[in-house]
């Protein structure tokens, strides 16, 4: 992996390049003078886990009238 150093005033000039180089694998570390303050580099993507079908079978249970319509008085309500 390569390493640039780069003041931070010329940094906020040129952030999108920055993240561009970074994201290209090279490590960017941001100094103030010859101060490092701020090494740059990638976050690292965490993969989704992988889903199994069937884990929870049983667990949720509808009704046998969970599709019936319901009456009026539900959605108009009781005068």
């Amino acid at each position: 992996m390569m390493t640039e150093t780069i003041d931070v005033h010329k940094a906020q000039i040129s952030l999108s390049e920055l993240v561009s180089r970074v994201m290209a694998g090279t490590e960017v570390i941001l100094t103030e003078g010859t101060t490092p303050l701020v090494r740059l580099v990638p976050v690292a993507q965490v993969p989704s886990p992988s889903r199994v079908a069937g884990l929870h079978q049983g667990a949720i249970i509808a009704s046998d009238d969970f599709d019936t319509p319901l009456p009026d008085d539900f959605w108009i309500g009781s005068s």
